[in-house]
């Protein structure tokens, strides 16, 4: 509990034991036996109520000489003052005190829903220690610039992103993934900020400065969630700018129009608008639906799922279709080598395509170039490599020892007029030709990710009617991984632009019928992650381009939490509506009761009071989720 929250604590205690103590003397008729007169019983009043209600009374004063009167300390100040001027002196100490209690109440709430974002918050590096010629010196993060040496000593959190230079360890992620698993490092490992150093001291070479770093990245987009509002949060906000002052327009007729049309007093007219006024504040509703957003967003962060703001949650509630995108996130995009089939009639070996390949693939950084020079294992000579091209989508064209040869797939050698043999093995096959003719194949096989079969299944317990797999691989490569995993549908075969127009296909189909989802490593998946209606990241512990791409980031690339966000989305929207539905017939009930004069001020404290405590109470609930 923060000072602020410990003083209004503290003016409600002390209010709570002068209001009572003056209640009952009232209600005893000890004042009036004593000969207090009713302007003595007004100041006793008074004095609990400028206790619990000056800083609502200060608010009131200065956004109505701003011009921005009407809000709920407006509406209080108005119906408590009223209720004074009409002799309903306990009523409006009451209401004060208990429209505070509210406020405190509130505010306990939206910290508690806060600590699970803002535990993200504790992954902020405090210091960094530079070394400098030997010397080790404590400095601010920011201070560190690219290139540098710092050192990491066991327990510290590490500050920057860099490379390891000397020493191993093991890193705890859990402030990052949610999950707490160590992950090993030696010397050439990348470290990321916001991890801690389990044991070993480790020498790292900063490559980004502070600004950059992924820590520094997480914060924004936490700090950030907030500002991103859901449909129903900005309607909400849109209905509370003209309900105040529609209510207390409304107000002024009821205290007004019937006295003066069906004659008799205005006291009770102006009580009864007071009711109305109270009854008719909006907090439960304002406060109450941001906060459910606010713990949803918060129960995913704490699996390590960072959802960008309220209105991802929302469109992720809605989503009935999860396109996924295969290499890197329903399999590990770990390639290997599994097979080399040679045209031995041509007089091609194993060894000599597998070596052509690789030297033909020696400055792509695509991971079949990589799995193919790994195979290879030798060090390559590019000198023997001239007029390396690559064709996007489809493969590679390079002069090699004299030779033209083309590494890729059939649409490769199908626009350079050579024919290949179909292939039928499970993995991406790449092909290569070797002046104008086919010369062999390699096949290069990737792992299904563990738990993605279980990750489908989850999906569809929750509700997703459709899975879609996209993929630039080859049809019976992608069936094969569909059928182990549970995937419903597969475009084959695809270029990265194709990716993009599939999606939009699905998402006409699906038009009117639910969301659609895509999940991507969002590297390559960039383009069709902003196209999605939500981009979910494989965050590979936080890479830049996920947390950039993506409206919503899988820390630790486990997709099995699809599901859990989902189910989050749905719970906080259920919750959010029902606060919307209770408040609104709760007001409106105790409003017609107010206005026939069948309620009293107590039954409008808890209109607006008890709704939004329970309101509250409810919301709080987004935060508890069961997998």
């Amino acid at each position: 509990m923060n000072k602020k929250m410990k003083k209004t604590r503290n003016r409600i205690i002390i209010t709570l034991i002068l209001f009572f103590v003056i209640f009952i003397l009232d209600k005893a008729n000890v004042l009036k036996n004593a000969g207090l007169p009713e302007i003595g019983r007004l100041v006793l009043y008074v004095i609990p109520y400028l206790i619990i209600g000056y800083d609502v009374l200060k608010k009131a004063f200065m956004h109505i000489i701003r011009g921005q009167a009407f809000d709920e300390s407006f509406l209080m100040t108005v119906a408590t003052v009223a209720a004074f001027a009409i002799g309903e002196f306990p009523e409006a100490t009451a209401v004060m005190l208990f429209y505070q209690i509210g406020e405190l109440f509130q505010s306990y709430a939206v910290g508690k829903s806060r600590e699970s974002i803002t535990e993200m918050m504790s992954i902020a590096p405090e210091s960094a220690n530079l070394e400098k010629d030997g010397v080790i010196e404590e400095v601010d993060p920011e201070d560190v610039e690219q290139g540098d040496i710092i050192v990491i000593r066991a327990g510290e959190k590490v500050p920057l992103d860099g490379v390891v230079i000397e020493g191993e360890s093991f890193l705890n992620t859990a402030a990052l993934t949610g999950e707490n698993v160590p992950r090993r490092v030696s010397v050439g490992d990348e470290v990321i900020s916001g991890c801690v150093n389990d044991k070993g001291t480790l020498k790292v070479r900063v490559t980004k400065a502070y600004e950059d770093s992924t820590v520094a990245k997480i914060l924004e987009l936490v700090e950030n969630a907030a500002t991103r509002k859901a449909r129903v949060e900005k309607f909400i906000t849109r209905f509370a700018r003209w309900y105040t002052p529609v209510v207390t327009i409304g107000a002024v007729l009821l205290a007004v129009v019937p006295p003066l049309v069906l004659g008799g007093g205005f006291a009770d007219w102006i009580h009864r608008a007071c009711i109305f006024l109270i009854v008719s504040c909006p907090c439960a509703l304002v406060i109450s639906v941001p906060l459910g957003f606010f713990g949803g967003i918060g129960a995913a962060s704490k699996k390590g799922v960072l959802v960008k703001g309220g209105n991802f949650l929302e469109t992720i509630s809605e989503t009935t279709t999860i396109v996924f995108d295969k290499t890197g996130t329903l399999t590990k995009g770990e390639f290997k080598v599994t097979k080399i089939l040679p045209d031995n009639e041509k007089g091609f070996s194993e060894g000599g395509i597998l070596e052509l390949a690789a030297l033909c693939e020696s400055l792509s950084d695509h991971p079949i170039a990589q799995s193919i020079r790994s195979a290879y294992g030798k060090n390559i000579d590019i000198s023997r490599v001239k007029d390396a091209k690559e064709e996007a989508g489809h493969g590679l064209a390079a002069n090699v020892d004299g030779k033209q040869v083309l590494v890729g797939n059939s649409a490769l050698l199908n626009a350079n007029g050579i024919t290949a043999p179909e292939i039928a093995e499970n993995g991406t096959v790449v092909l290569v030709a070797v002046d104008g003719s086919y010369a062999g194949a390699i096949v290069i096989s990737d792992v299904i990710k563990e738990g993605a079969a279980e990750a489908i299944r989850k999906m569809k317990n929750v509700g997703i009617r459709k899975t879609v797999m996209l993929t630039g691989d080859r049809e019976e490569t992608a069936k094969a991984v569909a059928e182990e995993i549970g995937i419903d549908e597969i475009h084959a075969e695809l270029l990265p632009a194709d990716k993009v127009s599939e999606v939009e296909k699905i998402l006409g189909a699906s038009e009117g019928k639910g969301k659609v989802a895509f999940v991507g490593d969002g590297i390559n998946d960039a383009p069709v992650l902003m196209r999605s209606d939500v981009g979910i990241a494989m965050g590979s512990l936080g890479s830049d381009a996920a947390i950039e791409a993506a409206d919503i980031v899988l820390m630790d690339d486990d997709i099995r939490k699809i599901a859990s966000v989902v189910k989050i989305g749905r719970k906080t929207m259920r919750i959010v509506r029902e606060n919307i539905t209770f408040a609104l017939a709760v007001k409106f009930a105790v409003i017609i009761l107010g206005a026939l004069g069948l309620a009293n001020m107590w039954e409008a404290v808890f209109g607006d009071v008890g709704v939004t405590v329970l309101a509250i109470l409810n919301s709080m609930r987004a935060l508890r989720v069961k997998d």
